[in-house]
């Protein structure tokens, strides 16, 4: 008998020491932890992440870093089943063409990079293939592995 009033007191001491705070749920608020199913849930995640993410250094208390710690596995889950290219069907064009969107190079760029820009103008237009100089150059820039711009079998 003596037990059982000893463990009903430890639960009860353990469910108001972990009680989320004000911060937390509020947070829960903005956007509840639920597994994310659509791009507008996704959208809406990246959101409340990067505000959160951009915060100082330990400015977090613990539950709002726990919210945020959640939240990256729901878009890391989400990122993983969604994934913007598959790499069964992709070609070094468009994979070029992705890494230069992403990192704002334009043809110009690739020209200079590549020695010729009449060179860079045939590759993007697909009439000319990238040499094994090129892949190195473009992988070296864009900071990627050079499997990227190979032909997937």
């Amino acid at each position: 008998m003596r037990q059982t009033a000893t463990r009903t007191r430890q639960t009860a001491n353990r469910k108001a020491k972990y009680r989320p705070g004000p911060a937390y749920l509020a947070l829960i608020h903005v956007f509840p932890l639920r597994p994310l199913r659509s791009e507008r849930d996704y959208e809406e995640a990246l959101t409340v992440l990067d505000t959160l993410a951009v915060r100082p250094e330990g400015s977090l208390d613990p539950a709002e870093q726990d919210y945020l710690d959640t939240l990256t596995m729901l878009v890391e889950a989400y990122d993983r089943e969604h994934e913007a290219f598959d790499s069964a069907q992709r070609d070094p064009l468009s994979m070029l063409k992705y890494a230069m969107e992403e990192s704002g190079t334009t043809q110009a760029d690739v020209g200079r990079m590549l020695g010729n820009r009449a060179l860079a103008s045939l590759i993007l237009n697909g009439h000319r293939q990238l040499s094994k100089r090129h892949i190195r150059i473009l992988a070296d820039h864009f900071k990627v592995s050079p499997a990227l711009f190979l032909q997937a079998e």
